[in-house]
């Protein structure tokens, strides 16, 4: 009886419970949902409610060097988005449009219009559009069944009544009202995420808004990249909208789930590492009114910040080269004429021991925090400062290359270590036919060299020696072949990307066919001849330099190059990704490549390098290189070492386009073994990461 009496009471008090449970789950429905968007204080305001779907932005990862100084992270900002589902039910939309862009105009707020004709009359399509703005005005064109010549004019013309602008709206708002109703309705036709009105706006911006209460206009959370420092531009990169270039991204973004609308990266190790540093973005549900409200919001998904990407780069060698860079170039500039500047240049520099890039300078060079604002400026630049000469650049290497035609011969068997080649000043053997190349010596003195063996050629840079050992490798067992050179310098990694995540050029290993092919004509004796001291037609990257000196430093040990350190997660806990070197080739013949070191040691002591490093605190082997273009041009100017010569750690290439000589761009580099060695930099880290003057 009482087991049973208590079982029933149970139950009473249970059905009690989850009836009362229910009336209170009405009425906060009631009060919270429906009342709420029933209700106003004119009590006219729209009496439904919609949810939508929503994506909440991951934020960005963290970009650091290898020492953990910050280089580039991600701040809070703010977007406003307009949402044409609840503006084209405002009788007024035309006057909220033109309201907030004239608001937006007041506030010094940038703004989305793509729409590809010019803002004032007479309207004429702007020239210079990316494809994909063309294909979205073609796209629209379609839809509505326009001529697809129509003119500016009448497409204005067109526009204006579609959209229903009074005549009573001037001329120069109307075009204004279009470019927003452009882009609200190209985002309906290409099925994509409501429009971002702006990015970045400032809190009184968002505070002006929220006072006018504009339906379908919405102050939405989201993120931007903050740039620590000024330098290493080429290798960070930009991000920007996924769908704002020509280059076909968003098919393939769209393939990973990103929204049309995102934010990626463009270039440098933001596109490199995009998949690390991107994040998972969340998504929540907006419980909205009719005209726009937010009533409530849900949670879905939580986003997911993106990694924390460390660079092998170290900040300060990267300062302590762009800084020697510009001025050396400054420099040379102050003694030449208009037309004879020295145009640009590049530094590279590779840990010998790992492969990892430690510098990527470029010059001219630009501002990340400013790129969007001067784009237009540095994209019409003749001097190109957006181009990473670094990676992209291609030279000919001059004599910077004599140590692989060196190694060409020993491996070959035309030279020993201490067999002689006599240099009388000039190559002689096919005088006969018009080619008498000197050696550089010649034309100052009158003679060349004298006898010379494999260290003496490569301390005095005699061309007359590497001409001969040049014809003998080229001439040997099938007869005039330029693969025979190459070969070696395909070992030492000329023409072959070097492992960067980030673009870079092959250069050119010059033979037979591409001459054919490029030139029409057969190769000569003579092109083998001039391979043989980097001249012709043959071309590499200063990053392939570096890596080549890096090679020789290691005694034949050729890395892939890198430029990712480790990638750590969001709060820098975990460590998701850790490199570590990786062998690309080992070359072997160690013995010869001892010769090759000896020889760029002599360089720095007694040789064409001497001045700057003979005396040098850490033991320097070197080589300089000079680059005759045009007879009407200046010569350019390459340069390689690596330190210290007894255990080597760095190797470093540089070259300055019109900079006369090799030895004339000896103190770039010497900056950078300054900054390396000496730790002479003229900045200091705080605790947050940042870079102090």
């Amino acid at each position: 009886m009482n087991k049973l009496f208590k079982r029933t009471r149970l139950a009473v008090v249970l059905t009690v419970f989850l009836g009362v449970l229910a009336v209170y789950a009405v009425t906060l429905y009631k009060l919270q949902i429906y009342d709420a968007a029933a209700s106003g204080a004119a009590g006219d305001a729209p009496k439904t409610v919609s949810a939508v779907l929503r994506t909440v932005r991951a934020s960005r990862g963290d970009i650091l060097d290898r020492n953990g100084v910050l280089l580039v992270s991600s701040t809070p900002s703010y977007n406003v988005r307009l949402s044409w589902e609840t503006l084209r039910a405002v009788p007024d939309m035309n006057e909220v449009v033109r309201d907030i862009i004239h608001m937006a105009a007041e506030s010094g707020i940038s703004y989305a219009d793509t729409f590809p004709v010019t803002q004032g009359a007479p309207f004429e399509y702007k020239s210079s559009v990316s494809d994909t703005l063309k294909n979205r005005l073609a796209k629209y064109i379609d839809t509505f069944d326009l001529a697809p010549d129509i003119s500016a004019s009448e497409l204005i013309v067109w526009m204006r009544e579609h959209y229903k602008i009074p005549y009573t709206t001037s001329i120069s708002d109307a075009r204004l009202i279009i470019g927003v109703r452009y882009e609200l309705e190209t985002e309906i036709l290409l099925k994509t995420a409501e429009y971002v009105f702006a990015r970045n706006v400032d809190l009184e911006f968002i505070a002006r808004l929220e006072e006018k209460s504009y339906p379908g206009v919405f102050v939405e959370p989201d993120s931007r990249r903050e740039y620590h420092t000024s330098f290493a531009a080429h290798i960070l990169g930009n991000v920007a909208p996924v769908d704002g270039g020509d280059k076909g991204d968003w098919e393939y973004f769209k393939a990973l789930g990103y929204p049309r609308d995102a934010r990626v990266g463009k270039s440098g190790v933001e596109l490199a590492f995009e998949k690390e540093l991107h994040g998972v973005d969340g998504h929540e549900i907006v419980y909205l009114a009719a005209d726009g409200t937010v009533i409530s919001r849900k949670e879905e998904a939580a986003p997911q910040p993106g990694g924390n990407v460390y660079l092998t780069i170290d900040i300060r060698l990267q300062e302590a080269a762009e800084r020697a860079l510009e001025q050396k170039i400054a420099d040379i500039n102050l003694e030449r004429e208009a037309d004879q500047l020295a145009t640009g240049g590049a530094v590279a520099a590779v840990s010998v021991k790992t492969g990892e890039t430690l510098v990527l300078a470029s010059y001219p060079t630009y501002n990340l925090a400013t790129l969007m604002e001067n784009i237009a400026d540095l994209s019409a630049d003749i001097t190109a400062p957006m181009y990473n000469r670094a990676t992209l650049g291609t030279y000919a290497p001059g004599s910077t290359f004599k140590m692989v035609t060196a190694y060409a011969g020993l491996v070959g068997g035309v030279i020993s270590r201490w067999s002689t080649i006599n240099d009388t000043g000039i190559f002689t053997k096919y005088q006969d036919v018009g080619f008498s190349p000197r050696c550089w010596i010649y034309t100052s003195t009158g003679h060349g060299h004298g006898p010379l063996d494999i260290i003496g050629a490569i301390q005095n840079s005699c061309n007359v020696y590497f001409y001969e050992v040049a014809d003998r490798v080229s001439q040997s067992q099938d007869g005039n072949n330029p693969n025979n050179l190459n070969a070696a310098a395909a070992d030492f990694g000329f023409g072959a990307v070097t492992g960067l995540e980030i673009y870079e050029s092959e250069g050119l290993l010059a033979d037979r066919e591409w001459k054919v092919r490029e030139k029409k004509e057969g190769w000569r004796s003579g092109d083998s001849v001039l391979l043989g001291i980097g001249q012709g037609f043959s071309s590499c990257t200063p990053i392939q330099l570096a890596n080549y000196t890096a090679t020789i430093a290691s005694g034949g040990t050729r890395y892939k190059t890198t430029l990712l350190k480790s990638v750590k997660s969001a709060d820098f806990s975990e460590n998701i990704k850790e490199m570590t070197p990786t062998v690309a080739q080992e070359l072997g013949n160690a013995e010869y490549i001892s010769y090759l070191q000896t020889g760029m040691r002599a360089v720095a002591t007694d040789g064409t390098a001497k001045t700057v490093f003979s005396k040098y605190s850490v033991p320097v082997a070197a080589k300089t290189g000079t680059v005759q273009q045009t007879t009407s041009e200046i010569n350019n100017g390459v340069f390689v070492c690596y330190a210290p010569a007894d255990d080597p750690e760095i190797a470093i290439a540089v070259v300055v386009e019109k900079g006369g000589s090799g030895a004339a761009i000896m103190e770039v580099a010497k900056a950078v073994l300054d900054a390396y060695f000496l730790r002479e930099v003229n900045f200091d880290v705080v605790g947050d990461g940042r870079l102090v003057p």
